[in-house]
């Protein structure tokens, strides 16, 4: 029975992704946020410097550059990068914050070009500070509980693209700002960064999963410990508990975490797209259920990779003795 829920589990996610435009053997649909965000002046063309490094940091208070997507091209086209940018507000989140990403992790939900997406700041010494507290102390007490349920919406769906993402903590990551890397799939930070769930402090808990999401990634002890204590550590404490993957020295500019990020990317690039995305849904899928069910659903998202393009691809590159050149087919 539990194979068969789970592989009915893997059916429904499966449909999600294609009704999504986003079926395993079908990687055609246009890149409609690349677009649709160069026509609002938020996408910016850089070889020399593509994303959240200090060449790229261009500071503003209006609220349309609340956030700047890169969709890089050349050798790094299918590199996504999404820039937190309010500096007055050490990127804090705001309404307007939440509505721009959330169409902006829509747009690259639907743009099977796309093949991995990273998570940064553009903004210097900060990630994430977490709520926008001063936004927050005008809402009247009915909106705050719609409010939080956006932002764990759209957290939610950080976690759900099918890609792989790749948060690059430069700086304090804090609260909401934590939640949101704690969504991708690996994060990288400076040794200096400071990462912590200091909601309590407030007398109010976690609201965007970061209740749920820490105890996964670094132990259940270890999470009620930072989270009662709202304790923040730096990068190298964070990588010794498994919080992040790398902890890297900070650079004179500021973006170390963010070029360990992009080669991280540049490594995920040449693999197989299909491969990569069946890989992390059966890894996402397979982790919340028992071994057996979770073997039934490799097994599953193996059966998607076997009537590609890409696969036939790698099987020629190997007897020749080429690189292979993946379209995502």
């Amino acid at each position: 029975m539990a194979v068969l829920a789970g592989r009915r589990a893997l059916v429904q996610a499966l449909r999600a992704h294609a009704a999504d435009g986003d079926s395993a053997c079908g990687f055609s649909v246009t890149c409609r946020g690349y677009s649709r965000y160069v026509s609002l002046g938020k996408v910016a063309s850089s070889p020399r410097v593509p994303g959240c490094g200090a060449a790229a940091r261009h500071y503003s208070s209006d609220p349309k550059d609340d956030l700047k997507v890169r969709y890089l091209d050349g050798e790094d086209a299918g590199i996504v990068v999404v820039g937190l940018n309010r500096p007055k507000a050490k990127n804090a989140i705001s309404k307007n914050l939440v509505k721009m990403m959330s169409e902006a992790v829509e747009d690259i939900k639907k743009n099977n070009k796309v093949r991995s997406v990273i998570l940064c700041s553009v903004v210097p010494e900060i990630f994430c500070a977490g709520a926008d507290l001063k936004e927050r102390a005008k809402m009247h007490q009915s909106e705050v509980g719609p409010f939080v349920s956006k932002a764990r919406a759209l957290i939610t769906e950080l976690g759900n693209l099918p890609m792989p993402t790749i948060a690059a903590i430069d700086g304090a990551a804090l609260g909401g700002g934590l939640e949101m890397a704690l969504a991708c799939d690996i994060r990288i930070a400076a040794n200096s960064a400071k990462m912590g769930l200091v909601e309590t402090k407030l007398a109010i808990i976690p609201g965007a999963g970061g209740t749920q999401r820490l105890p996964r990634v670094i132990g259940v002890s270890h999470a009620k410990e930072l989270i009662f204590a709202a304790r923040a550590i730096d990068g190298t404490e964070a990588l010794r508990l498994g919080l992040v993957s790398h902890a890297v020295e900070q650079n004179k500019s500021g973006d170390a975490a963010y070029h360990r990020a992009l080669e991280l990317a540049r490594e995920i690039n040449p693999q197989g797209p299909i491969a990569v995305r069946m890989a992390k849904l059966a890894i996402n899928q397979g982790i919340e259920v028992d071994l057996a069910t979770g073997l039934a659903i490799e097994e599953a998202c193996y059966a998607q990779v076997i009537p590609t393009k890409d696969r036939l691809e790698g099987l020629a590159a190997f007897k020749e003795k080429r690189r292979p050149h993946f379209k995502g087919e």
